[in-house]
């Protein structure tokens, strides 16, 4: 059975524990990346990982590797300071990958 987890600051992922997922929770951007690292080691079962924008920036790398692979989903949330607009960017940018256009609008 596939698996889902969530990377991110104790308070944002905690609750996402409650629901049944893996939370991951990472005080800094290197935490974050070994968590990463984990989740999407050879043979994971994670076929979704949630991960906090604000550590986008410092991970760009890293998810980028995973952006036109069909598992794992890397999904960004924002975090408990509200979105900057990554995730919604990110969503927008996928979308227009998989159509061949921007069907979501601005």
């Amino acid at each position: 059975m596939l698996k889902i987890a969530v990377i991110g600051s104790a308070q944002t992922v905690m609750g996402f524990k409650a629901l049944g997922l893996e939370a991951c929770p990472a005080s800094d951007a290197d935490e974050a990346r070994k968590a990463l690292k984990r989740l999407t080691a050879e043979g994971s079962e994670y076929a979704i990982i949630y991960i906090e924008e604000n550590l986008y920036v410092q991970l760009s790398t890293e998810i980028d590797k995973f952006k036109d692979s069909p598992l794992p989903a890397i999904i960004l949330i924002p975090g408990k300071d509200g979105s900057s607009g990554l995730g919604l960017s990110a969503l927008n940018a996928a979308v227009e990958r998989a159509v061949g256009t921007n069907i979501l609008g601005d």
